[in-house]
């Protein structure tokens, strides 16, 4: 914490006072690619432990579908509450951003290694639910930080390059994960282990290379209001954060997030089913996840660039809609590689055009002083519906089949899209290039319309 703050410190001293040029900030700015490395690092923990954990609770353990559902539908969606309180308790200026987000990658750090200790599905669920709590509580604090240390007009292109290093380490993970694999005796629980302290080194970076303080804008800045010696807003109260719900910009991309959120199968159902329908051996299992990251990888910033262009919510609408083809190529009675690696393709650029841009579409529509609270309602709405998603799709493989369940969802899903895109058409605020400044009901307490 304190090399960042120092070096945060003197790059703030050489400064003008008060200079909001334009030319003076880069559109990606230092504090992006540092808690760029922070996700890296932690995602190479976090996907060593996704890449396995299928066959581990369904082959190693003996979990049916059903209690795979219920671990899946965990893994996403157990945090979401306390995404909430994450989003909430960073907002107010200061270094709680940092804070908050340091105690949540700390908590996910520590539960790694209980993985070691948990057998029974009740010990799982509760290290998991655990484990998402603190991505829960991390989540909206960084993409809070990331808004704030960069300009509104290029929002979409720095959240691309920051999943994009994220993605390096989801790269990553499944390799290390299958390398351990291979060479150790007690396989499992040497994956955990590995996991565990890589997580401690995330955790490291974050305290010694993250300012607490983003550097380019204060809440009167990012609305484009005020300079950078303008004093923080009071913190906002639980009322105000819930309050946020009222503009209808956010409100609709809530309801849109969770919408699609419901019929979105989840990764890891979506990896079995390839396993099971297409062929792939199950040694090498823990590498499809390599073929989402990949195309996420190298579709992040280009996608995040073009959605500052062309619009953040049409972007995200396409994403799903990239989904549909994959579904379908499962459910066909295609077979071999080319079939595995285009779904694997599709899934990623799934990813890359909706994880970042629907971060950057939410900055957009909230004041900066709201900027946590704001990505803990999304993304709580999200990562809600995703967990009844794993739930649902988790009981209806179990009664029926992967095949049945696949196919209600991808209809599902194209039915859930058109009524997104009809919400979203009739949205008041833009989403592109600019913030929401213009919109009566986004100005922030204190700021002159």
């Amino acid at each position: 914490m304190y090399l960042a703050d120092s070096r945060n410190s003197t790059t703030s001293s050489t400064a003008a006072p008060g200079s909001t040029r334009p030319g003076r900030r880069p559109a990606v700015p230092g504090t992006v690619l540092a808690l760029g490395a922070v996700s890296l690092i932690t995602d190479v923990s976090t996907e060593m432990i996704t890449a396995v954990l299928p066959l581990y609770v369904v082959t190693a353990l003996g979990l049916s579908p059903l209690g795979f559902g219920l671990l899946d539908g965990i893994n996403n969606g157990v945090g979401a509450l306390v995404r909430l309180a994450g989003g909430h308790l960073a907002d107010g200026g200061g270094r709680r951003h940092k804070v908050v987000a340091g105690i949540g990658y700390g908590l996910s750090a520590v539960c790694k290694p209980l993985l070691l200790l948990a057998r029974g599905l009740p010990a799982i669920s509760a290290v998991l639910a655990a484990d998402r709590a603190g991505k829960g509580l991390r989540t909206a604090p960084r993409d809070a930080m990331i808004s704030l240390a960069t300009r509104p007009e290029h929002r979409g292109r720095a959240f691309g390059v920051h999943r994009a290093m994220d993605t390096a380490g989801a790269l990553l993970g499944p390799l290390v994960a299958f390398a351990v694999l291979r060479v150790a005796v007690d396989g499992y629980d040497a994956v955990f282990t590995v996991s565990a302290c890589v997580a401690a080194l995330g955790v490291l970076v974050l305290v010694l290379f993250v300012p607490s303080r983003p550097g380019t804008a204060t809440p009167a800045t990012a609305t484009g209001t005020g300079t950078a010696s303008t004093p923080p807003a009071p913190r906002p109260t639980l009322r105000d954060s819930l309050a946020l719900l009222r503009r209808p910009a956010l409100r609709r991309l809530t309801l849109c997030a969770a919408l699609l959120g419901l019929t979105t199968v989840s990764d890891a159902f979506l990896y079995l089913l390839l396993q099971r329908r297409l062929g792939v051996p199950a040694g090498l299992f823990p590498l499809l996840p390599l073929g989402t990251s990949a195309a996420f990888l190298l579709l992040a910033v280009p996608l995040g660039a073009l959605a500052d262009r062309v619009g953040r919510r049409r972007l995200f609408l396409a994403g799903h809609a990239a989904l549909l083809p994959a579904y379908a190529l499962v459910l066909s009675p295609l077979r071999g590689p080319a079939a595995v690696v285009t779904v694997l393709a599709l899934h990623g650029a799934f990813y890359a055009a909706t994880d970042g841009v629907l971060a950057a579409a939410t900055a957009g529509a909230v004041p900066a002083a709201h900027l946590g609270a704001g990505q803990a309602l999304v993304g709580t709405g999200q990562a809600l519906a995703r967990f009844v998603c794993s739930l649902a799709f988790g009981a209806a493989w179990s009664f029926w089949d992967g095949r049945a369940a696949l196919a209600v969802a991808a209809v599902a899903l194209a039915a859930a899209a058109l009524v997104a895109a009809r919400l979203l058409r009739t949205t008041d605020t833009p989403d592109t290039g600019r913030t929401d400044r213009d919109d009566p009901h986004n100005t922030p307490q204190g700021a002159p319309r």
